[in-house]
């Protein structure tokens, strides 16, 4: 029976070249993910405030039911239902023809645009925060709303909603473990491979769970720089 030392070894008798793998598959997979979320989120938080009734509504809807499905099963309707729908267009072309989507889009779809329904939210509650003559100063001034919103408007934003979105990060972060359930090599799918081939579920479920956390720390560690940056920014202005 191999030691736990060689299973953890680089090399064809080790399995850390491949928890490795799964490493740089979850956080590219978060890091492409989060800018959409927010990109996505930032826009529903606009259309939530929009005075056309019809566009609050449907940003209302949005994010209600992507709030309201489980995860894991708006994972499956992105990468089965748009795999099917893809599919039938195709076949109205060519009947033979076959498609297959991408495990890694389906879960950067699936994980943004839940992400996208809560970052809407933090987004909401500081575009709420911020007093509505801070507006009507930049209008004053002599600036556009698009001047108002980019100059005055987001910075504030910004350091309003970073508490808030940087909790989603770790969030979006410990979600990727769900597209190991559509065959993405992920941290925790690479593990499952080797438990299942060594029979060392602890061993490998165990050195998962340290990946995490340590990426959760790393995490914590950058959202602090990042804050502690942007509240110097606001003292020295």
């Amino acid at each position: 029976m191999q030691s736990a030392w060689t299973l953890l070894s680089w090399g064809p008798e080790g399995w850390l070249d491949d928890l490795a793998y799964g490493v740089f598959i979850t956080v590219s997979l978060a890091v492409a993910t989060l800018p959409i979320g927010m990109a996505i989120g930032f826009a529903v938080a606009l259309a939530k405030q929009s005075p056309e009734p019809t566009v609050r509504l449907a940003s209302n809807i949005y994010t209600t039911i992507f709030r309201g499905l489980p995860e894991l099963l708006t994972l499956f309707l992105v990468y089965f239902g748009v795999q099917i729908a893809a599919q039938s267009l195709i076949h109205l072309v060519d009947p033979e023809a076959t498609i297959e989507i991408n495990s890694f889009i389906s879960g950067m779809v699936a994980l943004g645009v839940v992400l996208s329904s809560y970052a809407s939210e933090v987004f909401l509650s500081a575009f709420r925060a911020i007093p509505r003559g801070q507006y009507e100063g930049g209008y004053a001034v002599g600036l556009t709303k698009g001047q108002t919103m980019r100059l005055v408007i987001t910075p504030q934003l910004i350091r309003i909603a970073l508490p808030g979105l940087a909790n989603l990060w770790l969030v979006l972060l410990l979600n990727t473990a769900l597209v190991s359930a559509i065959g993405l090599a992920d941290i925790l799918r690479q593990a499952g491979v080797a438990a299942r081939v060594t029979k060392h579920a602890f061993l490998f479920f165990g050195v998962a769970t340290i990946i995490y956390l340590v990426l959760a720390i790393i995490s914590s560690f950058g959202i602090h720089a990042i804050e502690r940056a942007v509240g110097s920014r606001e003292e020295h202005r």
